[in-house]
């Protein structure tokens, strides 16, 4: 008879895979079945069946319907272990994924982050002693918070916080005043060589802070008395009898603590520490796309854009498996060279369980926030990269600028001092300004908060390759701003200026000075040139004469659009009228 869960077996067996002689087994109704397919191994299905089974074990010798079934201990054994195989690995399955035993950092574009860890701890009424290794080696003590998530009473009477983890300078402070043995080599024999010596300085220093300046501790040549005599350095390998008591291995937290609740639970523990950082780097490629027509100075530039996030970790410590959180923006961070006074706190957010990129972007207080979608591990010592956006088809508008103005040399000039110097702003910049301007738009297939970083520009040679033409650095940016990024000198554009005719009178208060401006294109099309002139002798100031319309960009700024044909010259002349 077939077990009563099971239905009638079909006229052809289902599935070409064979166990002896008997086929796998039959279609089944029952929902455990179509379970145990997708849990079982692939060994127990045919990969060709879309059906259920339940696995039939085939005996050696083919009983008749009417022989009663034999169930042998061996097979019976072979039974029990499926079924506690699928046991295992439907409680695996089904058991709720909780991910918030694992670290969650929060890190700061200024080089310090966030932690948030669980720490098991299992407590007697009365008075506890607690220690933590493992924390960050740039830890602020102050900054520590320690609490229980559920409201469980939990008070501190003393938190430690030690950073002097064992090394062999430490080790020999310990020591000072006492004899040691040193090895100094081995005997034919393979046994070690043994001096003793007495240590009459380690040599180690131990650093009084670690967390702003990065400190380690440093030592100084330690010296050894030997037979009598005295020598800086060890004369072999120190070795020691023993670690003392409170030798550490790893930066550790230590607290006393106080509660009436007894039993085990998973505390919290949050603190500041500085050793972590990151940055956003951009990369732009320039399509071969255009909407610019031949001679026409009109270009729009098409770019693709992929941005990195690049984090370092030199915190000391390695995160596993971490919930990893990226504030932009400028927030207030007392820099001093001691530790003390600062304390942070975030709020709880929800996480959202929705399918999103990599890295999902929101608005945060003043700032703005960029998650990492997925746990990641972050270890000391390590750089770790992650894309966060990416966007095609962006317009973007190639600008020349031309400001030809050198004033370098009076740059520490106060405004009457400009006003006097007769040579002020005569000399000459020949190098005009490639920049690249387009907005952060969803309309331009943008539309996200930028955070600050670098932006390298690369365009597409004629047999294939990239090419580097340029990188500028941006703050950080909102969504539909204008971004306007210098990417270098143009080569076949060249502006010269000079001055054309200087009168000032002192007495009626007034001054007239006049220029000449070329600008020269020795491209195969046209370009736009804006011609940038500072009226910098005085606030109150007009236009006498002009060749080009201007604009007047600020109260003490105007611009010349123009544009130059191919092979061709623009010339640019004004007066301007001062009096004060």
């Amino acid at each position: 008879m077939r077990p009563a869960s099971v239905a009638p077996a079909s006229r052809q067996p289902i599935g070409r895979a064979q166990f002896g002689r008997r086929p796998w087994g039959w279609p089944v109704r029952d929902v455990t079945a179509s379970y145990l397919q997708t849990t079982l191994p692939q060994f127990f299905f045919p990969a060709r069946s879309k059906c259920s089974y339940v696995p039939y074990i085939a005996r050696e010798n083919r009983q008749t319907a009417k022989e009663p079934r034999k169930t042998t201990t061996k097979k019976f054994s072979f039974f029990i272990a499926v079924v506690a195989y699928l046991a295992a690995t439907a409680a695996a399955q089904t058991k709720p994924s909780d991910d918030a035993t694992a670290p969650t950092l929060t890190i700061y574009n200024q080089n310090f982050f966030v932690a948030r860890e669980r720490l098991p701890l299992d407590l007697k009424p009365g008075v506890n002693h607690v220690d933590y290794a493992g924390v960050a080696a740039h830890l602020e003590p102050d900054s520590v918070i320690l609490r229980d998530p559920a409201g469980r009473s939990l008070q501190i009477l003393e938190q430690n916080y030690r950073n002097d983890p064992i090394s062999q300078e430490l080790l020999l402070s310990f020591y000072e005043g006492k004899e040691i043995d040193f090895s100094v080599g081995r005997t034919p024999e393979g046994k070690d060589v043994i001096v003793k010596g007495k240590i009459i300085r380690s040599g180690y220093i131990p650093s009084t802070y670690y967390a702003q300046n990065y400190q380690q501790p440093v030592s100084t040549q330690p010296i050894i008395e030997v037979d009598g005599i005295l020598r800086f350095g060890m004369p072999g390998q120190p070795l020691f009898p023993a670690l003392s008591a409170d030798s550490i291995l790893k930066p550790t937290l230590s607290w006393l603590l106080q509660t009436p609740d007894a039993g085990k639970f998973d505390a919290e523990i949050s603190y500041v520490s500085s050793g972590m950082s990151w940055q956003a780097d951009y990369n732009l490629v320039f399509s071969d796309k255009s909407n610019a027509k031949p001679n026409e100075p009109n270009k729009t530039d098409i770019l693709d854009m992929i941005g990195w996030i690049t984090m370092r970790n030199q915190s000391g410590k390695t995160f596993e498996d971490a919930r990893i959180k990226l504030l932009a923006g400028d927030v207030s961070k007392i820099q001093s060279n001691t530790v003390g006074g600062r304390i942070y706190a975030m709020a709880k957010m929800a996480d959202e369980a929705a399918a999103a990129p990599v890295v999902r972007e929101k608005s945060f207080d003043e700032f703005h926030l960029y998650t990492l979608e997925r746990p990641t591990t972050l270890h000391d010592e390590e750089t770790k990269q992650v894309e966060f956006v990416r966007a095609t088809g962006i317009h973007a508008q190639r600008l020349y600028i031309y400001d030809g103005a050198d004033t370098a040399a009076y740059g520490y000039y106060n405004p009457e001092q400009i006003r006097q110097e007769p040579n002020y702003g005569t000399a000459s910049n020949p190098k005009v300004w490639v920049m690249e301007e387009f907005k952060n738009a969803e309309s331009n297939h943008m539309g996200i908060a930028l955070p600050k970083g670098k932006l390298r520009f690369y365009r597409r040679d004629t047999d294939g390759h990239l090419e580097f033409v340029g990188e500028n650095t941006i703050d950080h940016t909102p969504k539909d701003e204008t971004i306007r990024i210098y990417t270098g000198n143009a080569f076949d554009v060249v502006g010269e200026r000079k001055r054309t005719s200087y009168h000032v009178d002192s007495n009626q208060r007034w001054m007239d000075e006049s220029f000449e401006i070329h600008v020269r294109n020795h491209k195969k099309e046209a370009v736009n040139v804006r011609v940038v002139e500072h009226l910098y002798r005085w606030t109150n100031w007009k236009l006498a004469a002009q060749s080009h319309d201007s604009n007047k960009k600020d109260a003490q700024t105007v611009e010349f659009p123009v544009t130059v044909a191919p092979d061709g010259e623009q010339v640019i002349t004004y007066t301007v009228h001062y009096s004060w």
